[in-house]
């Protein structure tokens, strides 16, 4: 990961970055016409789980290694990788010029339905209406599921709606939302051959 804050090459949507805080450090390196080849190390079992699962579904290369001060809890962490994970689709989708810029998907996992939207806008906009009864999952605390989400759509310019439409298993409530996440989010980025320059109808976003 050594050109940090910059695209990989020219012909390659793809960024690499790195992020030290006083709480964190963060490397990511993020390909977004991948095969979804995975290695996530965050210090976090259950985040690295759902940040895999995103990258498989959307076909996304995607490499994180993370030091964090989990000792004292997991927020930073969750958070700051949500923010690097944000500036990277930024970087590595430049001006957005020729992409579908829309995405949605429904995953289902057992009983449990969810719904995830996504606008390459550049206005971020988060909407969450994610109801978990349990309070977490393993030693996950699932209140910070939507800290992540608030980061990436801030930092990476997308109007971002998550939905669980129904389910009751936590675990199988936030596998279908990052699924879907990665299954929405390889849509919208898609090149679209029929857009010229950005897709709007004030001729930029």
């Amino acid at each position: 990961m050594g050109d940090e804050g910059k695209n990989m090459t020219e012909n390659t949507r793809a960024a690499t970055l790195q992020r030290i805080t006083r709480e964190t450090d963060i490397r990511l390196a993020l390909v977004l016409d991948g095969g979804g080849k995975a290695s996530v190390q965050t210090g976090i079992g259950f985040l690295d789980h759902m940040l895999t699962l995103f990258a498989v579904h959307g076909f996304f290369d995607l490499e994180i290694t993370a030091q964090g001060d989990i000792e004292v809890d997991d927020h930073h962490t969750v958070e700051d990788v949500g923010i690097c994970l944000g500036q990277a689709l930024t970087r590595a989708l430049g001006d957005k010029a020729g992409i579908c810029r829309y995405g949605h998907a429904y995953v289902p996992m057992d009983e449990t339905l969810a719904r995830v939207c996504v606008d390459c806008s550049n206005r971020p906009f988060l909407y969450y209406q994610v109801e978990i009864k349990e309070s977490k999952v393993g030693r996950f605390d699932v209140a910070l599921a939507k800290e992540f989400f608030r980061a990436l759509s801030l930092h990476a310019g997308l109007t971002l709606h998550v939905e669980l439409l129904h389910g009751e298993n936590s675990h199988h409530i936030l596998e279908a939302i990052f699924k879907a996440l990665g299954r929405a989010l390889a849509v919208a980025i898609k090149p679209d051959p029929r857009v010229s320059g950005q897709l709007s109808s004030k001729g930029m976003l």
